[in-house]
């Protein structure tokens, strides 16, 4: 958490909060969160003075884009970003804060401290990275059934390893994996290498959906996220497997079971996903 639904519906919030505002200054109050460049006085320095011209997504990262920079933030498990009044008390565990000429803040919160920030010139930020790496989005015209074929039959990995595999396909984490081979009737310790065109197929098929249903719902809180201006998503109402041990199955009736795979907390209706 938050993965691509929760990242996209924080850019769309942020944007009229943050649209044309001016950077006055930057105060970082723990220096492991920025990564790039290595001196946080010149993080600060690259920001100041520089206005918020648009906010673009990749994957799970959100893309700050200013007159000459870009930032990349990657939220991690517990970021939240709020603006807010200069003059509002600080919160605790609150880490950056970019004030704006107008008197406002845009205040980076995370409890676990394992967020990240990049500053690149324009035109570097996907030469560099974390981006580089990134696979395609399920939504992207490159995420094509043939690519998506070629990359499992390629790997012994179960599916569910592959598909949480950011080089791989970016954007899908814990949550949209279990519910996108829910829907696929896919078991998630299926080796990749053994998955048929057809299923492989619906796997493709169901996780454009999966994503595309999430965001229309503002996203999935399970335990702290909200968007740019602190509203709960809703697509919790929506899941089908997905913390859901030891309730029926919304389509055949069995318990939903918890299990592990690769490494993961992972649910699954042992009768819909047979492995």
């Amino acid at each position: 958490m938050p993965e691509l639904p929760e990242v996209e519906t924080i850019r769309k919030t942020l944007i009229p909060l943050v649209s044309n505002k001016t950077i006055d200054k930057v105060e970082v109050y723990w220096p492991k969160m920025v990564k790039v460049p290595d001196d946080v006085e010149r993080f600060k320095l690259l920001l100041q003075g520089q206005t918020i011209q648009r906010m673009g997504r990749r994957g799970k990262f959100l893309l700050f884009y200013l007159n000459d920079v870009v930032l990349i933030s990657h939220l991690r498990m517990e970021g939240k970003y709020r603006v807010v009044s200069s003059a509002e008390p600080i919160e605790k565990h609150t880490h950056v804060i970019f004030t704006f000429t107008n008197g406002e803040d845009l205040r980076y919160n995370d409890v676990r401290k394992f967020g990240t920030m990049h500053v690149y010139p324009i035109g570097q930020e996907f030469e560099s990275e974390p981006l580089k790496k990134l696979g395609p989005e399920p939504f992207d015209e490159g995420f094509t059934l043939d690519y998506l074929y070629q990359k499992l039959k390629r790997t012994e990995r179960p599916i569910k390893a592959v598909l949480l595999d950011q080089t791989v396909v970016t954007g899908l984490g814990n949550i949209y994996v279990d519910e996108t081979l829910f829907r696929a009737k896919i078991h998630p310790s299926k080796k990749a290498s053994h998955l048929t065109k057809k299923e492989v197929e619906r796997i493709r098929d169901e996780s454009i959906h999966t994503l595309a249903d999430a965001v229309k719902q503002g996203g999935t809180t399970i335990r702290s996220y909200v968007n740019g201006q602190g509203e709960m998503g809703m697509f919790q109402q929506e899941l089908f497997v997905y913390g859901q041990e030891n309730k029926e199955c919304k389509r055949c009736g069995n318990l939903i079971l918890k299990t592990k795979v690769a490494g993961r907390g992972t649910h699954i209706c042992p009768n819909c996903q047979k492995e």
